[in-house]
């Protein structure tokens, strides 16, 4: 049975996944190659029991990550808002090095984990972006008063790429969660080049 407990701010951690990861040695010669290709994360290794899924999901975080109009700061403040809500230590962990890396400050991501959106360290914009991110997560639909916020700063393609990214990694989330991920050091600004793969 995995170890859990919790810290301050809510994130759960636990010492075990509930599943075990996949035997490379096992697994397809395109799933072996897809993983070969990508940082020896814990999440990437789960993902590849969906044999037959995980390389088109690679191929979608890729877009994600490096194909989006949505500024990469504004992405990756989604994402964070994501991790805190979800309970997600281990996506916190990776995405708050590449916040760092996209140019997010220290005072910008102490005020994401402790869920002070207000904070004077964030532009209207990325107020505007994770008050947008935390009514997706908790509710299912955002109130007109935010949805109109968000839209005097971002174009319709960015309203949608920004609702792509935080139904992709709440579902991230869910998996870590769910299957108690054991958590990996970040692998930093080094993972946004990492999932370019091809059909």
């Amino acid at each position: 049975m995995a170890e859990r407990w919790t810290d301050s701010v809510g994130f759960r951690w636990h010492s075990m996944a509930r599943i075990p990861y996949p035997d490379p040695s096992q697994a397809p010669e395109r799933v072996t190659e897809a993983l070969a290709a990508l940082p020896p994360l814990n999440i990437f290794r789960m993902l590849a029991h969906a044999e037959t899924a995980v390389r088109p999901f690679l191929r979608f975080g890729s877009a994600i990550l490096g194909q989006l109009q949505l500024d990469p700061k504004l992405r990756e403040l989604a994402i964070l808002q994501v991790a805190v809500q979800a309970g997600a230590e281990y996506e916190w962990v990776q995405h708050a090095a590449i916040g760092q890396a996209v140019g997010l400050t220290d005072e910008q991501l102490d005020a994401v984990r402790r869920e002070h959106i207000d904070s004077e360290s964030f532009s209207d914009t990325e107020r505007a972006v994770l008050l947008f991110s935390s009514e997706v997560i908790e509710h299912p639909r955002v109130s007109n008063e935010t949805f109109a916020a968000v839209s005097e700063h971002l174009s319709p393609r960015e309203v949608v790429e920004l609702l792509l990214t935080i139904g992709n990694y709440l579902m991230l989330a869910r998996v870590m969660t769910t299957l108690d991920l054991e958590l990996d050091e970040a692998a930093g600004g080094g993972a946004l080049g990492a999932l370019r793969l091809e059909p």
